[in-house]
């Protein structure tokens, strides 16, 4: 029988809504003991989720922009090993081009979706075993190949970023036994995807999932989608 000190364990940060709120209810579903953030003091679905899983999840308090926020974090879950430490954040500052994009719109994007998540990987990497995974969300718009149509350019870069810096990490750690993996989730119909989006939260998040499970213990860095298909740089 799993018990509690047996089941496999998730430090998914940026869970309050969406996709991050859809993985730590699959992954409790799926008998995981689930440590899932939040931002600020708002009650959310993720502490109701909280209130109904049997003590497997368990909801913490973090920004990710604020460094010493991540600093308190990780001195709270300082000698808990966590099977998979998963960052997922990003904001959009809609369709403009460039040109038109404010330096404050820049800035806030580019430390959202790009260093946020890379100083959460930095400073949590300690908690993942040799056999765990470390992941983050990324996005088809963050490949350079697959973009022919331009638009939401900020957004774009900000994934390319990430990506980027996601491969430099795995590149100062090539010996590294953890999985590390970028994952795309498809078009999904979040407050960020919008509602023409193809894909329900439904039909991504259980694929997410999926993948990351296949590549459980395999080591490298894999830049994949939520159906395990191998998106181009």
């Amino acid at each position: 029988m799993t018990t509690h000190e047996t089941r496999k364990t998730a430090l998914i940060f940026g869970a309050s809504r969406g996709l991050g709120l859809a993985m730590a209810a699959e992954y409790v579903s799926r008998g995981w003991c689930v440590t899932a953030t939040v931002r600020g003091d708002r009650r959310t679905e993720l502490n109701d989720l909280a209130g109904s899983s049997d003590g497997r999840l368990t909801v913490e308090k973090v920004d990710i922009t604020v460094p010493e926020q991540i600093a308190a974090l990780h001195a709270r879950v300082a000698g808990t090993a966590f099977d998979l430490l998963f960052v997922n954040a990003a904001i959009t500052n809609g369709d403009v081009q460039i040109g038109d994009v404010t330096t404050e719109t820049f800035n806030r994007v580019m430390v959202t979706n790009a260093l946020s998540p890379m100083r959460v990987v930095e400073a949590f990497q300690d908690v993942v075993p040799p056999a765990g995974t470390i992941g983050v969300m990324s996005s088809r718009q963050g490949s350079l190949t697959l973009n022919d149509r331009a638009g939401y350019e900020v957004y774009r870069a900000g994934k390319s970023a990430l990506n980027q810096l996601m491969r430099s990490f795995a590149a100062r750690h090539a010996d590294d036994q953890r999985t590390m993996l970028l994952l795309c989730p498809g078009w999904v119909q979040t407050d960020l995807g919008g509602p023409a989006a193809p894909l329900t939260i439904g039909e991504s998040v259980p694929g997410v999932v999926d993948t990351i499970e296949k590549h459980a213990g395999e080591g490298g860095l894999h830049f994949v989608d939520y159906q395990d298909q191998t998106v181009p740089w």
